[in-house]
């Protein structure tokens, strides 16, 4: 033990008494001269052995001892342009480096500043001019030392390091790398030529540069990684920029050099590159492109050919790819194996060097099997580098799309290829080429992720631009819309062909997701008419082919199916696709089998005894054909109508594993039923003719000579498409035929699946009732109809699933708009009971149904109230008294509910002000103008709906607003209302008026001014006259240069302009009958307004005249029918116009005004 212990001392004697020295020395402030020369005296001379004492040295004494020299260090940053401070600085760096390779060291923030601080500035001076004016081979070591040093200790402190700590790490980190990227770039202006000396040692600068960087892109990553999400945004943005600098410089090299070093090199830099991008901390878009230039280098990095690229080093170490001349420039020769072609091509490398062939085109591999990842050979590790090197630079492509996704658009056009996608060997890498090619999976699968993340976002919306156009019609300049049409038919290609040969299962499932996005954002009605088909067909054919190759083949199944169900639910559809299923059909359908038919595959893998999952995605394929391909339902009812019927098995099924049980969603056997209900529901829909009844009148403009012509055609997203390739397909009337099914299915499918014990089978039967249409209705047979109405609602008051109730409300909605089959007080106070019955519902979708059923319920009322009372029964009287009564009582609730519930709570208020009578009596002698006014007796129920009017105008979203305004336009229209005697007439009017000018969406102004030209006399507007033609008029004047409108509703200015000019001529209709002075004066102020106007109006007019009577001329075949509507609404305007000119004349005369008076009179008889 004695003998230990004196040989421990010894060891750490000569320690203690170098460092103890030193101190003693330094206190006294020594130059920097004289610090060399006790460094070199009392450490350096003495570093052998000094380093071995550490090992019997507390960690702490080392510790204090090692910071001591960093401190000396700091000293020396000073004398720059000191050979011997710089030779100090690089043996400094090398003895702290072996002091932390022995010991760890416990750092505080305070020593964590100093070092860095420190090792800043040697880095500075060994990568500056000082260092690099020099043989640097040494301080660049040095810097590497540095770097090492800085690396264990943050390892070993990395629990404890802080955030500031880890934010001058990164500061330390970005000057190494600017630094070095300023010595880096002359070292690799020229190429290594033979073995010499010289070319040895700038390889060997080369190498140790490339290192440097290397570790500080490595501890980059590792920084962002512990910290990314707490660094300030200044530090991201500093790492972005100093990343901009290094791969500007590699894009601006025409070849990227390849070997082993190089590619540690760029794995290192790119995996940093992702880690920032992932830990994004501001825009992106200024980078974006210089980016994506240099990233789409390494597309092909490690396959790449070229006879010139520099060898780094060593020869052995270098590798290039050589490809037989000849097979670039043909595909038709004999098919060659893979062990043979590489054969040839280390036979024909040196041919290749001197050939005249292009440089730098591709050569992939065909097959994973030319060689594996696993492969332990030279060839094969190295090869599985550069891969990794490709796979980085696709993933970073991925990180910028998803950090920018709007900049990156405009990255299109060099990502994806325009033309001849198939062709890989004649263009440069792109990410297609990388799909298709790559011999390694890993970065096929990257390439795969990567454009799904392109097609998902805001491409869907950019896309919709684009617009396919043959390269023969293509001039000079090619336009973005033709460009993304030409990407948009190479991803097509490229995909389906993918898709056809790809054996690997997840690449093969990727390849589907794609094709699925592809799909959504492909405007396929600017493409040409064949790509879709050819989509429909590939997928089909795939399908037929199986995938009997993998594990999972129901799994793939389905998934090519859920996109098969995507290319069909496109819209519009296409007449192609039409035609091609005619033809199918009118061959004959056969379900036996997977056949080359498409209908009968999917009938086929839609049977019962099929996998559950292929079952269900075949079911929604046949749903998407019956939604967009509706008028060929008829044709195969029979085979479909079989496929739901076969699903009706008994209890006991071998079909009912259960599902996610836990949460009660039902077994797998009842959602294939519930899907097989819902096809049931779409091909009736599709064979009755169903166009929707939510909301119908939503868009239509009241009756009006100038809004008469604006149409605007509303999409009902649970009514069929007729519209193929953009076209409106003519409908029969298909009533008599859609009888037949609904007779068939009430009897077989419906009458024992809306009693089934699933309560996701029962919702979807009730649906089927929602989509029945008036005239289907009333073809079946009485005891039918009186089904429907009987299963409707029991559903709806005995179902205890809010769903069921939800679908219930809605049949009930949609037969309530039958007024026909209202045959009597009793269905429809059942209906009526029904609905106000789940008004209650604590859920909010069965309230939202059940207030769509009320609002029905309101206007079918409304015509036939009078047909229910017309024998004056005192019961029915009454009994209709008290629905009226209830429905305004639960419209009144409804009206404090949500926005959904809220706008048709409006609506029906709206239904029921048109006929519920205002007084209870026949009023100054005048009788009652319906049978419901001899007994109503509520009086209060008008001033109540108008209070709840104002109250949704200022609390309601906009549907509830437009629902006002319209509500106010039925209030007017009710013939027992004295408008003129209530005292809230001036707060509607100023609401409409304030709505007109303020609102941001044009349909809330459009139904404004509807409202505001409805009251028929100048009596009803009240005081109110005056402001609503001062409103209007300046709305109107306006117009023009009104900026306040949401995009959205742009495209209904035209209908705003129409419906304006329609008030606006009722209005000045009535000015003349006012007896208001201030009125007349303002018409006389803007009576040069008036006069342009109203001339433009006339002129219009004629020029639409002209423009009838030459369309009549030369459409010999016009109706006289059409003739007669025509000529109608002509002379309605002229009607109008003319009434708002002599109104106008009149209050000009009486204003002692005759010029003006004569101006209006002679543009009056100009349209005559």
């Amino acid at each position: 033990m004695e003998a230990s212990t004196s040989t421990s001392s010894s060891a750490i004697r000569p320690w203690r008494t170098a460092f103890l020295s030193l101190r003693d020395e330094v206190q006294n402030s020594p130059t920097n001269t004289t610090l060399i020369h006790l460094l070199n005296t009392l450490i350096f001379s003495k570093s052998q052995t000094l380093i071995p004492a550490i090992a019997n040295l507390p960690v702490h004494e080392v510790t204090s001892d090692a910071m001591f020299l960093v401190e000396l260090a700091r000293n020396l940053l000073g004398s720059r342009g000191n050979d011997d401070a710089l030779h100090a600085l690089v043996q400094l760096s090398q003895l702290i480096h072996y002091f932390s390779d022995r010991i760890s060291f416990k750092m505080t923030s305070v020593t964590w500043v100093l070092v860095l601080h420190t090792f800043g500035g040697m880095v500075e001076m060994f990568l500056g001019a000082d260092g690099v004016k020099r043989d640097n081979v040494a301080e660049f070591e040095a810097t590497k030392q540095c770097l090492d040093t800085v690396r264990s200790l943050v390892d070993y402190n990395q629990r404890t390091i802080m955030l500031s700590d880890n934010a001058q790490l990164l500061e330390f980190l970005l000057k190494t790398v600017s630094y070095s990227q300023n010595v880096i770039s002359p070292c690799f202006s020229g190429n290594i030529q033979g073995y010499s000396l010289e070319s040895r040692k700038i390889g060997l600068q080369r190498s140790n540069l490339l290192e440097i960087q290397t570790t500080a892109f490595t501890m980059i990553s590792d920084v962002f990684s512990r910290s990314g999400t707490s660094l300030q945004a200044h530090h991201w943005k500093s790492t972005v920029d100093a990343f901009r600098n290094v791969m500007d410089a590699l894009a601006s090299k025409s070849l990227l050099v390849e070997n082993n070093v190089m590619d540690r090199f760029y794995t290192s830099i790119l995996h940093c590159l992702h880690v920032v991008l992932i830990n994004a901390k501001g825009p992106i878009q200024d980078h974006v492109a210089g980016f994506v230039a240099a990233l789409r280098m390494f597309f092909g990095y490690g396959l790449t050919n070229n006879s010139n690229k520099s060898q780094i080093v060593y020869k052995k170490e270098s590798r290039t790819t050589h490809v037989n001349s000849h097979s670039a420039e043909s595909n038709s020769g004999a098919y060659v194996p893979p062990h043979v072609r590489k054969k040839n091509q280390l036979k024909d490398s040196n041919s290749l060097s001197t050939s005249d062939g292009p440089r730098g085109t591709l050569d992939y591999m065909s097959s994973d099997s030319d060689l594996s990842d696993s492969d332990g050979s030279a060839k094969g590790i190295g090869n599985f580098r550069s891969s990794k090197v490709r796979v980085a630079a696709i993933v970073c492509i991925q990180d910028l799309c998803r950090s920018d996704p709007k900049s990156f658009a405009a990255q299109w056009t060099i990502l994806l290829p325009s033309s001849d996608v198939l062709q890989a060997r004649r263009y440069e890498a792109n990410l297609m080429t990388c799909l298709l090619f790559d011999p390694y999976l890993k970065a096929r699968i990257a390439s795969a992720s990567t454009l799904t993340t392109m097609l998902e976002g805001p491409a869907s919306v950019f896309l919709q631009v684009a617009e396919y156009k043959e390269s023969t019609k293509l001039g000079s300049f090619t336009a973005l819309s033709s460009s993304l049409g030409q990407i948009l038919m190479q991803l097509h290609t490229g995909i389906l062909h993918l898709i056809k040969q790809e054996k690997n299962n997840g690449l093969l499932t990727s390849l589907f997701k794609i094709l699925t996005l592809l799909i959504s954002c492909t405007p396929y009605s600017r493409m040409p008419d064949e790509l879709l088909p050819t989509v429909i067909l590939s997928l089909h054919q795939r399908i037929i082919e199986g995938f009997l190759t993998h594990s999972d083949q129901s799994g793939l199944l389905a998934v090519a199916l859920s996109c098969l169900t995507d290319a069909l639910s496109v819209s519009p559809s296409s007449l192609k696709v039409n035609e091609m299923f005619v033809a199918e059909i009118s061959k004959g359908l056969n379900d036996d089998k997977a056949s080359s038919g498409l209908l009968s595959t999917l009938l086929h893998y839609s049977r019962s005894f099929t996998n559950p999952t292929v079952s269900l995605e075949a079911l929604q394929v046949l749903k998407a054909v019956a939604h967009n391909y509706p008028n060929i339902m008829v044709l195969c009812w029979k085979q479909f109508s079989s496929i739901i019927c076969d699903f009706l098995d008994p209890p006991g099924s071998s079909r009912t594993g259960t599902v996610n049980s836990r949460h009660t969603v039902g077994t797998i056997g009842e959602k294939v039923l519930t899907n097989a209900i819902k096809l049931l529901d779409e091909c009736l829909r599709a064979i009755s003719g169903f166009k929707g009844t939510e909301d119908l009148a939503d868009d239509k403009l009241p009756i009006s000579p100038f809004t008469y012509d604006y149409v605007k055609v509303k999409t009902i997203s649970s009514a069929p498409s007729y519209v193929l390739d953009g076209q409106m397909v003519a409908s029969d009337d298909n009533s008599v035929s859609g009888s037949q099914q609904w007779c068939e299915a009430i009897e077989k499918p419906l009458s024992l699946t809306l009693f089934h014990s699933s309560s996701m089978v029962r919702a979807a039967s009730v649906t089927c009732f929602a989509g029945i249409t008036s005239g289907v209705f009333f073809s079946l047979p009485e005891d039918k109809q009186d089904q429907i109405i009987s299963y409707s609602i029991n559903a709806a008051f005995n179902d205890e699933v809010p769903s069921v109730r939800s679908a219930a409300c809605r049949a009930i909605g949609v037969i309530a708009c039958f007024p026909q089959a209202l045959k009597g007080v009793e269905i429809l106070g059942k209906f009526i009971n029904a609905a106000e019955i789940n008004s209650r519902h604590s859920l909010v979708p069965v309230r939202i149904a059940a207030a769509w059923a009320l609002a029905n319920l309101c206007d079918s009322l409304r015509h036939c109230i009078d047909r229910f009372t017309l024998e004056r029964s005192a019961v029915d009287l009454i009994e209709c008294s008290k629905m009226v009564s209830l429905l305004i009582d639960c419209s009144l609730r409804l009206t404090r509910d949500g926005d959904k519930i809220k706008a048709n709570a409006v609506r029906a208020l709206g239904n029921l002000s048109r006929f519920v009578p205002c007084s209870s009596q026949d009023v100054n002698g005048i009788s009652a103008t319906s049978l419901l006014q001899l007994t109503w007796e509520d009086s209060s129920w008008l001033e109540r709906m108008v209070q709840a009017f104002l109250s949704c105008v200022t609390t309601g979203n906009v549907k509830v607003r437009w629902n006002v305004c319209h509500a106010l336009s039925n209030l007017f229209l009710n013939e027992t209302l004295k408008l003129q005697d209530t005292d809230w007439a001036s707060s509607v009017f100023s609401i409409l008026l304030l709505l007109l000018r303020d609102s941001s969406n044009f349909k809330i102004r459009i139904q404004a001014a509807a409202a505001l030209a409805t009251p028929p006399t100048i009596f009803d507007y009240g005081k109110s006259y005056s402001d609503v033609v001062q409103g209007v008029l300046h709305t109107l004047e306006n117009l023009g240069s009104d900026q306040m409108f949401a995009p959205s509703s742009f495209k209904y200015r035209v209908a705003l302009e129409k419906q304006l000019t329609s008030t606006m001529l009722h209005v000045l209709g009535l000015a003349s009958e006012s007896l208001d002075h201030p009125v007349h004066d303002f018409l006389v102020k803007k009576a040069s307004f008036l006069e342009d106007w109203l001339k433009a109006l006339c002129s219009s007019l004629v020029n639409q005249i002209e423009a009838e009577h030459d369309s009549t001329l030369n459409q010999k075949h016009e109706t006289n029918q059409s003739e007669a509507e025509h000529d109608s609404t002509l002379n309605q305007k002229k009607e109008v116009i003319n009434r708002g000119i002599k109104s106008l004349v009149k209050v000009y005369e009486g204003r002692n005004n005759q010029a003006m008076a004569r101006r209006f009179d002679k543009l009056a008889n100009a349209i005559l």
